[in-house]
């Protein structure tokens, strides 16, 4: 028997990151990525009626790819350094601009095979202090296994662990997702527990489409005393936009993957950033109802006798009870082997303006751009 430390963290992308997911300005960013989702899925139709078109031009003006220039005609905005997206047309023509500054930039393409092309959000380089304190609080949980969210790709992982962690990590993987934002779940695990598989979970679909959000990948890994977790990572649909109907499918789903794994006397674990935190003390979130059943397969964090939440009940920005969004559930089965665990928030600071009283911050922060994420890291301890 050995001790094993089992964490999970928002981190918030850690490199680069799209300018409209800046915490501190969500009613500036909020409509930019409903705009961005809107247009992504109208350019996705065969063939676009007038209707269409038009709605497209309201988008792009919203995303500040057209604009109205002095005579209130809608033109492309040439910038190399955009506010909020990139038109991408890599084959066929979307759009043409006439040469009279008069006339409004007429939309061509007549469908989704009439060219190739989408709209990317536009990334700027996260905070340096910021990027430090992500490590930095990795680096003080010092968890033998680390679900981490909101990673760009893996390559970002890769640097992360080899420039500012030192190579703590001997495993680092991530695989790409359903998101195209660059918001993906991964999975850093030290010596001594490797990563014997990985299945993900990308297309699974059920009666409504695609479930998952990102991916929920299963990891398969070995411990050093010989037992195998299985890791399940996730991040759940964001309540931008409601999101409630998309959380309970994928609740429902990560249920159907425990319940399956559970019978097979697998030991499993589900962390991750599920959006969605309880309405009352003692209850758990509605439309994760299928993951906190009591007579289901897993166990919060939160339910268990030696799990501290500190001065706060929740993981995000202010940590109310409502703001209670990252989880870490485990099989029955590891329900005994769980010694502590805690809430670990000195890189968080939220999106007050000024230091938050409840808990203690890292000393180099000394302004909100400067912490490791709005969302606390969750750390548990179990014997195994």
């Amino acid at each position: 028997m050995s001790a094993v430390r089992v964490a999970s963290f928002n981190v918030e992308n850690l490199f680069a990151r799209p300018r409209a997911f800046n915490p501190l300005d969500w009613a500036a960013g909020e409509p930019v990525l409903a705009a961005y989702r809107e247009f992504n899925t109208l350019i996705a139709e065969h063939v676009y009626s007038e209707a269409d078109t038009a709605r497209m031009r309201e988008l792009l003006l919203d995303l500040g790819v057209y604009y109205r220039n002095t005579h209130g005609a809608v033109r492309r905005r040439r910038s190399g350094t955009p506010q909020w997206a990139w038109m991408r047309a890599n084959r066929g023509d979307f759009d043409r601009e006439p040469r009279d500054p008069k006339a409004d930039v007429t939309i061509v393409a007549t469908g989704r095979r009439s060219w190739i092309g989408w709209v990317d959000l536009a990334s700027e380089a996260t905070n340096e202090t910021g990027t430090r304190m992500t490590a930095k609080v990795i680096a003080d949980i010092d968890a033998d296994i680390v679900a981490i969210v909101e990673a760009e790709d893996r390559p970002s992982l890769l640097r992360l662990n080899a420039e500012l962690l030192g190579g703590r990590y001997r495993h680092v993987m991530l695989v790409d997702g359903n998101d195209e934002r660059g918001i993906d779940v991964g999975i850093m695990t030290k010596a001594g527990f490797p990563i014997r598989s990985i299945r993900s979970h990308v297309d699974t679909e059920d009666a409504d489409g695609v479930v998952f959000s990102r991916d929920c990948p299963n990891y398969e890994v070995d411990t050093p005393a010989g037992v195998t977790l299985r890791v399940l990572v996730n991040h759940f649909k964001s309540q931008s936009g409601g999101g409630d109907t998309k959380r309970r499918r994928q609740a429902q789903e990560v249920r159907r993957l425990a319940d399956n794994l559970t019978s097979a006397g697998e030991h499993v674990i589900v962390a991750g950033d599920l959006n969605e935190g309880p309405r009352a003390e003692g209850e758990g979130p509605v439309n994760l109802a299928a993951l906190f059943d009591p007579k289901g397969p897993l166990v919060s964090c939160y339910d268990l006798p030696t799990f501290d939440t500190g001065p706060r009940p929740g993981s995000y920005d202010s940590c109310g009870l409502r703001n209670r969004l990252d989880y870490i559930l485990v099989s029955r089965s590891l329900g005994p082997a769980v010694t502590g665990g805690r809430l670990h928030r000195r890189g968080l600071w939220g999106s007050r303006k000024t230091p938050p009283d409840a808990w203690e911050i890292y000393d180099e922060m000394k302004e909100p751009v400067h912490q490791a994420s709005d969302h606390a890291a969750l750390v548990l301890e179990l014997a195994l």
